[in-house]
């Protein structure tokens, strides 16, 4: 006869499914152009891209045309590998390809953190963790959600800024009443 596991911690029980529900989220990707750009496999939508972003049409993307494409400057740099400062198509979809592993890592990365700061909620005798909602963007996190006073408010935005991982904290936060 088999049994059931069943999770005997809270706290991690807690992060994996904040984890579960963001990595389910469509809309998340959706709301950034930047995170729902061509799949770096598909040579058309490369090519799609590539023609977007060569504004004057020469061929090439130039580091000013790639600016153009939020977070896309670090894969620019590494793929340049003449360092002409300009992209051919080949070295275009190189760069697709480095930026697509960085968002890819970013996106594990964020939701590590929106964990980490759901559980620091969950462990606070002052935050409902129930009433703050986490989402985190490139190491940049949102609290959102309604708490009784102030001061709970100002121990959500703590927490979440003592976190490891996170770079800046956004707050949404509505206090009742």
């Amino acid at each position: 006869m088999k049994t059931k596991k069943t999770v005997t911690h809270p706290l991690i029980a807690s992060a994996a499914l904040t984890a579960l529900l963001l990595a389910a989220m469509p809309g998340w990707a959706a709301s950034d152009p930047a995170m729902n750009p061509p799949a770096a496999g598909d040579p058309s939508a490369n090519d799609a891209l590539f023609k977007r972003l060569d504004a004057n049409h020469d061929g090439f993307v130039s580091r000013d045309e790639a600016s153009k494409q939020p977070r896309f400057m670090e894969a620019f740099k590494e793929a340049d590998g003449n360092r002409d400062d300009r992209l051919s198509r080949d070295e275009f979809i190189k760069a697709h390809s480095i930026y697509d592993r960085q968002r890819a890592a970013s996106f594990a990365k964020d939701s590590l953190v929106t964990a980490k700061v759901k559980a620091a909620l969950v462990k606070d005798p002052v935050v409902s963790a129930i009433d703050v909602s986490v989402e985190t963007t490139y190491g940049e996190v949102l609290l959102s959600g309604f708490v009784d006073n102030a001061q709970q408010a100002q121990r959500a935005r703590e927490i979440a800024a003592r976190v490891e991982g996170v770079k800046k904290v956004h707050d949404n936060i509505v206090v009742k009443g």
